[in-house]
């Protein structure tokens, strides 16, 4: 079981999680079942921010990274801990909106933003748009000339650091559909471009260079790549950034192949971004810029969990056995997108001896629809209840109503308390948009 989160095995042998027996979780709520642990996300919110204020003089924020989990109570949380947040959707926005959320602390992102949301994001007055191509530099200026405003913008650059990360989630090579490169001059051009706009104020930077790494040396040179660029536009244009956001990506534990840190251990990683940008900052003899991070998988990935029922249980002799669940890659398909792995544990039985190795089927009619493939488990027995660990991240985010299943509803724990933070689906609303022409009905 992984050390760093708040599951534990009662005296019934039933895994908990935040206090909350988790086939009680089942029993109450139903499955498939997302459940959140609200502590762990405050704590690791806190690491964050805390770092940044003991080995920064507070001179930063913190940003949670919204597309890893979006919901109102995720952002009332944020506010509550006192962190700001990124959005890449009109409806991120609109929901941290609805929460209450100040729209001052919300930075807009997104390489293709329609031009209803950025005109959504300035009448709401938000913070800062991280702009991705000179048409967005574009409209970003004529929006804001009509409302009379001077829009803050971050470019977003591509520092060429080569993460060791899965491809599919690789993001700042030099084929990348995100920023500009630092490397070829295109970021030293769109700079230019962006300051030359009377209703851009441009403020800064921004890079992201991957997702779930374990390596802090990635982030200490992304971060010298970029004050290298920094001290290059200083002596070409004269421009001095405010601002540098340095994005998130830091690996969470999935399964044993991972690196296992406990919340606290994350603030190595800000301590080590901090370290290299006050380095770089005296020897270019820079200012210290306010410092932006954008953490999401690492704040909700192993604070979620997902309960499913057992279902079906199919053994090929002499190949594999398949155990099938309510649920599959319509709430979860991560595996189907990247083969991740994940670590199971039959919630009812936690204490039992692992004897047989099975692959977890989803119900959709997709061969391809597995959870986890070749996993440790107990001998499944049909109404077992199943916990898929550290889903927190991405797996609601992601979730469909493929086959017309229902996306499961969500669940916040606190001192063994469960309350619904997303309610569940009905029939009613998978046919809610459809509509019948006349020449259709009866």
């Amino acid at each position: 079981m992984n050390e760093r989160s708040t599951l534990t095995v009662n005296e019934k042998g039933h895994l908990e999680i935040g206090g909350a027996d988790c086939v009680e979780l089942a029993k109450n709520f139903g499955t498939p079942l997302y459940v959140m642990d609200e502590e762990y996300i405050r704590r690791m919110m806190r690491v964050y921010r805390d770092t940044i204020q003991k080995e920064y003089d507070g001179n930063g924020m913190v940003l949670y990274a919204s597309k890893a989990f979006s919901c109102k109570a995720i952002y009332r949380i944020a506010e509550e801990e006192g962190l700001g947040v990124d959005v890449v959707s009109g409806g991120e926005l609109y929901t941290a909106l609805q929460a209450g959320f100040p729209a001052e602390k919300i930075y807009m992102h997104g390489n293709n933003k329609l031009p209803y949301e950025i005109q959504e994001g300035l009448d709401a007055k938000i913070g800062c748009i991280v702009a991705d191509s000179y048409s967005e530099i574009d409209l970003i200026d004529c929006e804001a000339k009509k409302r009379g405003i001077r829009q803050t913008v971050l470019l977003r650059v591509n520092p060429g650091v080569e993460a060791h990360t899965h491809a599919f989630v690789q993001t700042a090579t030099t084929d990348s559909k995100f920023g500009f490169s630092l490397q070829d001059g295109t970021a030293e051009a769109i700079t230019k471009y962006a300051l030359s706009k009377e209703n851009i104020l441009l403020e800064g930077y921004h890079c992201h260079i991957g997702s779930q790494i374990f390596e802090k040396q990635s982030f200490a040179l992304a971060v010298k790549k970029c004050m290298d660029f920094v001290a290059l536009m200083r002596d070409k244009l004269s421009f001095v950034p405010t601002k540098m956001n340095f994005g998130g990506g830091y690996g969470v534990w999935y399964t044993d192949e991972d690196k296992k840190l406990p919340p606290e251990g994350y603030s190595e990683y800000v301590e080590e971004l901090i370290a290299e940008l006050k380095k770089q900052s005296k020897e270019k003899n820079l200012p210290l810029p306010y410092l932006l991070i954008e953490p999401g998988r690492s704040i909700v990935g192993e604070a979620g969990i997902t309960l499913y029922t057992v279902g079906a249980i199919k053994e090929i002799p002499g190949v594999k056995t398949y155990l099938a669940v309510d649920g599959g890659m319509f709430d979860n398909p991560r595996y189907a997108l990247y083969q991740s792995k994940y670590t199971p544990i039959l919630a009812n039985r936690a204490n039992e001896e692992n004897t047989q190795i099975v692959s977890i089927a989803g119900k959709c009619c997709e061969s391809g629809d597995l959870i986890a493939v070749n996993v440790n488990l107990p001998k499944a027995e049909r109404g077992d209840i199943l916990a898929i660990l550290s889903t927190g991240a991405y797996n609601y985010s992601m979730a469909m109503n493929y086959n017309r299943n229902f996306i499961p509803p969500c669940v916040l724990v606190k001192e063994g308390v469960a309350e619904y933070i997303v309610k569940p689906q009905t029939y009613e609303d998978l046919v809610r948009n459809d509509v019948l022409p006349e020449r259709l009905k009866k």
